[in-house]
Parts: structure tokens; sequence; C-alpha cells
């Protein structure tokens, strides 16, 4: 495929194609961004194809759910919002979740989407206890029929076998705080046991969960999806649509050293799929975007190398908004081969039992380190495929840092100097000090 890049080294991954197309969302979608409403609809069938959403994880369940029926009916569907919500005002919710005429009309769907709020109400609700409802049933017969079902934020981290349930503290995840049923729950599994999914990724910085979660739970691949973006899954084909872009996480040469007493990992993968980008999960496949494609490729090994961007950075707080990112297009288009930053917590929090754990993130140059730029939509959009990542435990002073004290003001000695007399040896000025 011209343009397409694959490492040399990249294990194939065999992942069973599934019938349908997942598309995961990160969240917060802009004004603006109908082409990703519009890629649901148009995947679904296009214009008249009947979708059905669930707003089941809002806390406002009827606005949440009007507002996602009219951005897909405004692209051509024929949406319904289905009243099946903890928070929904006088609706049994047992009833609408055993009607056979509201499982009928999900079946007959061609698409179903999955609102955002608290993915534990999803699970909860269609599969409670890890047994899966009859309103389940129908929603995987829409996908298994070569439906699309799709989901912002919370409706996109229910997508994994495995998901995140309740781990807003990423730092805390990081510390070893990983319970079943609390950080972590069953998913309802519509992409590759292997592949885990993350949403609000970069503005959120859940690099810090996402890698503990997938060493923890054995998950090979990690997708942690920015908000204003989505991923449309399809079989093993990934493509980033959307404002923004995703990153993925590969842990198949990465390695942890069992005697140390926190976390920690070394040889990691990250890669940043940028707007427009693709990537094949069996092959190990990236082709960039055209506009991308179109721009030289940045290689920081090979020997006509020049760095775009010219200063160092210490990340401080490398779970900050956007800062694996930041560090990732640094160590690509930087004057050094490694990028350093740290995860803490610089005010511990009552009841942290490590308040002085922390640790380092270094991101290093390896073989297939690659990427792109282009400023053809306004800004430096990156590609950035292969970044290598070690995450170290280390301990932090508490606190952090100490203001400097006043200096004592400075001790001033007068020397007096005499005329030397009448000799050779004589000053020349009789005021000298």
């Amino acid at each position: 495929m011209p343009g397409a890049w694959r490492p040399a080294h990249a294990s194939i991954l065999h992942i069973h194609p599934h019938a349908g197309t997942v598309i995961v969302i990160g969240g917060a979608l802009k004004a603006g961004s109908d082409a990703v409403w519009q890629r649901i609809v148009d995947e679904a069938g296009g214009a008249g194809s009947p979708i059905a959403v669930f707003p089941t994880a809002a806390a406002d369940p009827v606005r949440i759910g009007a507002q996602i029926v009219s951005a897909l009916n405004r692209c051509g569907a024929r949406a319904e919002a289905i009243p099946l919500a903890p928070h929904l005002d006088g609706v049994d919710l047992q009833a609408v979740l055993n009607d056979p005429a509201v499982i009928a009309r999900v079946a007959a769907s061609r698409a179903v989407f999955f609102s955002g709020g608290s993915q534990e109400y999803i699970v909860d609700t269609l599969q409670p206890g890890g047994r899966p409802t009859a309103m389940l049933g129908a929603i995987r017969d829409v996908f298994a029929a070569g439906g699309v079902i799709a989901g912002t934020s919370a409706g996109a981290a229910v997508m994994s076998r495995l998901m995140f349930r309740d781990a807003m503290d990423s730092l805390a995840v990081l510390k070893g705080q990983w319970r079943v049923g609390q950080e972590y729950d069953r998913g309802l599994g519509f992409v590759a046991p292997e592949l885990l999914i993350d949403q609000h990724f970069l503005k959120r910085g859940r690099i810090g969960r996402l890698l503990p979660a997938m060493h923890a739970l054995g998950c090979r691949l990690g997708l942690g999806v920015d908000e204003n973006a989505a991923v449309v899954i399809q079989g093993t084909q990934l493509e980033v649509i959307g404002g923004s872009g995703a990153v993925l996480v590969d842990l198949a040469d990465a390695t942890s050293d069992v005697t140390l007493p926190a976390f920690n990992l070394r040889g990691a993968r990250l890669s940043y799929l940028d707007h427009g980008d693709r990537h094949d999960l069996a092959s190990g496949m990236t082709t960039p975007a055209a506009h991308k494609l179109r721009e030289p490729c940045i290689d920081p090994a090979a020997a006509s190398f020049q760095p775009g961007l010219q200063s160092d950075r210490y990340f401080l707080d490398m779970l900050g908004d956007g800062c694996i990112l930041g560090a990732m297009v640094h160590l690509l288009d930087g004057p050094s081969p490694e990028v350093r930053g740290l995860a803490y917590r610089a005010n511990p929090r009552p009841g942290d039992l490590a308040p002085d754990l922390g640790f380092e993130f270094r991101l290093y140059r390896g073989p297939g380190l690659v990427g792109w730029c282009s400023a053809t939509l306004g800004g430096e959009d990156y590609t950035v495929l292969q970044a290598r990542l070690d995450v170290v435990p280390v301990r932090v002073a508490n606190p952090l840092f100490t203001p400097l004290a006043a200096l004592p003001p400075p001790v001033v000695e007068l020397v007096l100097t005499g005329r030397g007399g009448s000799g050779e040896n004589g000053d020349d000025d009789d005021d000298q000090w």
C-alpha cells in the first residue's frame, strides 16, 4: 500500500474479524463535529437508517438522549431514544428492559449508540452481575448483522471486554489501587479481547491508568481516544476521525521488574495516530493521512535529520493535559534522544499510603521511531510512531521544594591603610581605603 509504514520488528496480532463496526468517541465532541455523526449514519447504511440511542449512562437521560437523536437525525438518520436509564424518572427500568416490543425495535436497528455519563450504569443495566439480558442480546444481534455499535465517553469505555469502571484517579491506579468492581469491571466486549479502550485520554492524562491496567489485565494493546476524536474499528482496521487523535499502546515487548515494590514497565511502545491516520492491528501497518504523506517523513535516525523543535523539555506533570503527546512530539522532532517527566502528587491526599511515591516516565528513541507533521489543516499536526517508554517508580520529596531563605546582610570590613611614610614604597593617594 503506497505510504503505508510497518515496523520491521512488529509481531503479527491474530484478531478474529468482527461482523460489524465499532465507533469509539473520546468524549466532548465540539460544535462542528458533524463529520463524526455523519460517519455513524453512513456506516449504518445512510439516510433513513434506524438508530437506537441508549442514554443509559447519563445523569439527565432525557436531555442527553434528545441531543444525540437530534445530531444523528441532522445527518439523515431515523434515530430514537430508548427509555432505559436508572436516572429516568417515571419509567419502570425492568419493564422496559424486558419489553418484547422495545427489544424488537432495537434488534431491527442498524446502529446502537451509547451516551456518555457513568459506564457502570450501562453494564449494570444490560448485564447485571455479568449476566447478559435479552436487551443486550438484541444489541449483539445488530452488531452480528453488520451494524454499528457507537458510544461516546462512558459509551466508549464499555466497548472492551474489560473496562475502567470508576478509576478517576490515574495516579492512584499507578500506585496500585486496582480492585475488581471498583476501578475495573466487565465491559460489553465489542472489540478484540486483546484491546483495552480508554477515553478523554490526552485531556485527562489517562496514560497513568492505562499502562497499569493493561499490565494487570493482560491486554497487549491499549487505545486511548482523545476528546473531540473518534476511532472507527472494523475488524483489525482502525481509522481516526474528528478533531484530535488517539494513542495506541503496545506492550508486546514490555517487561516489568517484579522485585520492585511498585508498578514499573520497560520497553512499551507508544504511537500517536492523528485524524485521518489508519492502522492495522493485525499487521502493525500504519498509513498516515494523505495530507501528512505530502510532507517529508521525520526520522531522527537519518543522517540528514534536523530537529524542528530546538528546546529540551522536562515534564513536571506527565499526567497533565496533553503532556504525554507533547513528550512524544519532542522525542520525535526535538534535539534530545530521550524526554523525561514525572507523575507525582505535590499535595498528598488524606489516606494516601504512599505519599512520597512517584513515577518517572522516560521516552526514548528506538528502532522504527518515525513521524510526520503537517500544517495543512491550520495547526502543527503530528503523527508519531513507535516511541519507546519506561516507567520507573521513584521517591519524591515532600514538600518537593521550599522557598529560599533571605540572605543575611553582607558584612563590610573597613581596612584603614595609612601613608607608607617618606620612603620609596609610600602610596601616592593619601585617601585610599
